[in-house]
């Protein structure tokens, strides 16, 4: 801004002087006459009062409350002697001893009888397993919740939100391990699940009302990956043993699918199209996972009949097309915008940086897709001659690119019958399911842990967070 002002000074002379009054020190502006106040804070206003108090009243109330019913069940299993689930054979009550967990209305406590197998020798604690808690364990509904709050933002957020929200204290390690062991249960379903409609001899839901087309939308995310997978560990009063290498570019892809129905798929407002529902899945596999996975779940909704074509829309990515032949009704779909991001390549070889030439070209090649011409949009880049080997390097790739996929380019049928030609489904999904939670500032993710938070975050995202009440705790090591 200052050189600007000095070319707009006439000679030297001027310049100098205007320099130098640049330089000379500003007079600050008046003093107002009084200083300035302090923003004024209303008192707590009566109701927020009344709230707090009956929370504080009622909560110990409620504890007691839940003690005496968990006393009674617990009194209700004294005389019932289990049976070893190895042998079948009555087991012996070994000890008893008191146990304790977290709730979200406070610290309970129980008298635990352990029974033991004389043959398996195998332990049992009848009234642990029918309450579904652990000693000295977040158990309950305040570990699904303290996972809730985890699945939508990092462990130190969610442990302060447990405090604003619930009136609970607890630590950010505290609310990690509730997410590892429901995560880990919730993970362990999903992947049974897959195995399960893997099997041909499995039932999935009927499919008499399964819908005549169904979208099927995948690709791939990048997350980052700590470089060590295991902790050090001290042996005994020996020094840590020395850290080991770190490698750049530890990364690992996420895959996500999107499924959706063209029924459903509603215009917004002109040219901008929404979804009334949509299902995700995502996983850190292979693409052999996501495929097993996305089949899974088109079984469990019932969306895949007999007579049901299945839309699958990509990016070109030759794993998506060889995994695409799992389905026999299929109609493959090359994704719109990222044929004309290759059109764009040579269009900047062509015409130059930020060209309204390119622009136009591009234009029109774009008009000429979406009408399904595609073959004469290959014939027009046929008959063009390239002056730089670079452009026609990068033009022949074009010509092959389109030609291989000429199959997969015919927007006008796509668009008459309600398809669609974007992958801007799976794009936003991978928005919400990675991007809002796993890739902020410095985050770096262990492969279980990672695992874990996706498979609840799904869980959230399809509107399926009851399912994890039926899901059990798991212990992990």
């Amino acid at each position: 801004m200052r050189a600007l002002r000095c070319d707009l000074v006439g000679g030297p002379r001027e310049r100098r002087w205007f320099l130098a009054k640049q330089r000379q020190p500003r007079t600050s502006a008046a003093q107002p006459a009084e200083a300035p106040r302090r923003p004024a804070l209303q008192e707590v206003t009566q109701f927020m009062l009344l709230e707090r108090e009956v929370e504080v009243q009622y909560r110990p109330l409620m504890r007691e409350a839940l003690q005496s019913k968990v006393t009674a069940v617990a009194d209700s299993l004294r005389g019932q002697t289990p049976t070893c689930s190895r042998c079948s054979q009555p087991m012996k009550r070994h000890d008893t001893e008191t146990v304790s967990w977290e709730a979200r209305v406070g610290h309970l406590h129980a008298s635990v009888d352990r029974y033991r197998c004389p043959r398996c020798k195998d332990e049992s604690r009848p009234l642990l397993d029918l309450l579904g808690v652990e000693p000295g364990r977040i158990s309950g509904s305040l570990a699904r919740l303290l996972a809730l709050l985890a699945v939508v933002t990092p462990y130190a957020l969610a442990a302060q939100l447990a405090w604003l929200l619930l009136g609970v204290k607890v630590s950010d390690m505290g609310v990690w391990k509730v997410v590892q062991r429901l995560g880990e249960s919730a993970a362990r379903y999903s992947e049974g699940l897959s195995q399960y409609h893997a099997d041909s001899r499995s039932e999935g839901a009927s499919t008499r009302e399964a819908p005549p087309a169904v979208v099927l939308s995948v690709d791939g995310s990048m997350l980052g990956m700590q470089v060590r997978k295991q902790r050090r560990r001290r042996t005994g009063a020996e020094p840590l043993p020395p850290l080991p290498a770190v490698q750049e570019g530890q990364f690992q892809e996420v895959k996500t699918g999107v499924l959706l129905l063209p029924a459903e798929r509603v215009e917004t407002s002109p040219g901008r199209h929404s979804v009334v529902r949509r299902f995700l899945v995502s996983c850190l596999g292979d693409a052999d996972t996501i495929f097993a996975r996305l089949y899974a779940q088109l079984r469990e909704l019932g969306w895949v009949g007999s007579d049901t074509v299945v839309v699958i829309v990509g990016d070109g990515a030759e794993w998506i097309w060889n995994r695409a032949t799992m389905f026999v009704r299929r109609c493959e779909i090359l994704d719109f915008w990222h044929a004309l991001e290759h059109a764009w390549s040579v269009a900047r070889l062509l015409y130059g940086e930020q060209s309204q030439l390119a622009d136009r070209w591009v234009h029109q090649i774009a008009e000429d897709l979406r009408a399904g011409k595609v073959q004469e949009v290959i014939a027009r880049l046929q008959r063009m001659r390239p002056k730089t080997p670079e452009l026609r390097a990068e033009l022949q790739g074009l010509i092959a690119y389109y030609s291989e996929h000429a199959g997969r380019m015919h927007y006008d049928e796509y668009l008459r019958l309600g398809y669609g030609i974007g992958s801007g489904a799976v794009e936003s999904a991978h928005k919400q399911v990675v991007h809002a939670r796993f890739r902020q500032a410095g985050m770096r993710w262990s492969e279980a842990g990672a695992r874990r938070l996706l498979a609840l975050r799904l869980l959230l995202l399809n509107d399926d967070w009851a399912l994890l009440d039926r899901l059990p705790m798991i212990s992990i090591a």
